[in-house]
């Protein structure tokens, strides 16, 4: 018995502290998503890869771009004949330059799936953001309904240490049997091992919270006005999946990159043309070698043979666009199987809780009337047990039914490709690779920084 009070007591503790942590000030979800965007690993993740993306560009630009070098030379020279030692000194200077005038537009095809490919990682930054902020949601509703139902079964395991009191006090004055006692302990067990199965299932919820937003979770509150997102059909929210969800802007730059990776293949079957130039100096201390000297030229290549690697290039890129076209299409079909199915978990949340609602309150009276008839000696303790077990079914459902409907409601923006921290309005810096892009554009950069 005096586990069981001690039992009772770490519950109430447990939730006085939930509705204490944080004081006065509620941690709204929009609060907790604010914080993830910051904190996500993912996203740093996702951004820094869209940044090495970028550098693809200025990577194949180079390719367009001529080659420019300088050299400095010294040496210090003797020579020992018939006894006699001659020495001297010798440097040159030197200018290079090297330029591809045409290679049969390899280039501009690699430049053009470089480019695709940034916009690619950058519409992953958005994939990724969408699918941080949906597991945000899920950890946050999943602490507060863990909350809940802590507190609903430790109230459980109260009424049941009250029952089995009652059937002890009751069997002490002759108006009860041992089977009433015996009875209510075992629902008091059962009651005990489901409050500690709550509990242990919040520590998990509380740790995951922890590992997305990055700090412990708070005096949380489920209310939001994000429904105003949600479309009035479900035609008008698979539309707008289908021409917003990053994931198909992914799929589409993909196809493009691919389609360019063709061209360059196919372009590697096909002459080039290079010029070549340089200048320079040498000073030996006025030997007949002494002054400057200069070379121009250039070079024309025809691809005649190459132990089947070009077409084994061509064929690859063709059978890697075909690829990229397919996983476009499954894309789409994903994206419109989860707006459905965030859709249809929205109407049967509504269901839910409208059932739930009324289950708790027929409950509710059911348990009152059958308390009032085991006092009047028409019930026994055992149909109060049942009664309050059906009453606790009904609350708990009402709470997975209100948790599964914002979590649904969540999950249908996130399948419209509308979660986002533009979209939800949220009052950060914006993770995104656009600008990097534009200052990496600058090939001419490294020339610049080398004359500063």
């Amino acid at each position: 018995m005096g586990f069981r009070v001690k039992l009772v007591a770490s519950a109430l503790a447990l939730a006085l502290a939930a509705v204490s942590v944080g004081g006065a000030q509620a941690q709204s979800i929009t609060q907790a998503l604010t914080i993830a965007y910051d904190h996500a690993p993912d996203l740093q993740a996702a951004l820094l890869s869209a940044k090495s993306a970028a550098e693809n560009v200025a990577l194949a630009q180079a390719g367009k771009r001529p080659t420019i070098g300088a050299s400095i030379s010294g040496a210090h020279n003797w020579n020992l004949v018939g006894g006699n030692v001659t020495e001297g000194n010798s440097f040159t200077t030197g200018l290079s330059y090297n330029q591809t005038v045409f290679d049969n537009f390899k280039t501009d095809a690699q430049i053009e799936a470089a480019r695709a490919g940034a916009e690619a990682a950058e519409y992953q930054i958005r994939n990724t953001e969408q699918n941080v902020l949906l597991a945000v949601v899920q950890a946050y509703m999943s602490v507060l309904s863990g909350r809940q139902l802590v507190a609903l079964r430790q109230e459980n395991v109260s009424f049941f240490q009250a029952q089995l009191q009652s059937a002890k006090d009751r069997l002490d004055v002759g108006e009860g049997t041992r089977i009433d006692v015996a009875q209510a302990e075992a629902r008091l067990s059962q009651g005990d091992a489901s409050y500690r199965a709550a509990v242990s299932s919040l520590e998990i919820s509380q740790a995951t919270f922890q590992r997305y937003v990055g700090t412990a979770p708070q005096n949380l509150d489920a209310s939001h006005n994000y429904g105003r997102l949600i479309p009035s059909s479900l035609q008008a929210a698979i539309s707008q999946a289908e021409t917003g969800h990053p994931a198909i802007l992914l799929s589409k730059a993909a196809i493009r990159a691919a389609q360019a990776g063709t061209d360059a293949a196919q372009a590697s079957f096909g002459p080039t043309a290079s010029v070549t130039g340089s200048v320079g100096s040498r000073y030996t201390g006025g030997g007949p070698t002494d002054g400057f000297s200069g070379s121009i030229g250039f070079q024309v290549t025809i691809p005649l043979y190459a132990g089947g690697a070009i077409g084994a290039n061509v064929r690859k890129a063709n059978i890697e666009q075909i690829k990229s076209e397919v996983d476009a299409m499954s894309a789409y079909d994903q994206i419109r199987e989860a707006v459905i199915s965030a859709w249809a978990g929205i109407q049967s949340a509504d269901a839910q809780i409208s059932a739930a609602n009324a289950a708790v309150s027929a409950g509710r009276t059911v348990l009152d009337g059958v308390i009032q008839e085991r006092d009047l000696g028409t019930r026994t303790t055992l149909d109060v047990l049942n009664a309050q077990a059906e009453l606790t079914t009904a609350r708990e459902g009402l709470i997975n039914a209100s948790t599964n409907k914002v979590v649904a409601t969540f999950s249908l923006l996130a399948a419209m490709g509308h979660l986002t921290a533009t979209d939800l309005g949220l009052a950060v810096e914006v993770k995104s690779a656009v600008q990097y892009n534009q200052a990496v554009d600058d090939v001419w950069q490294e020339l610049r920084t080398v004359a500063d």
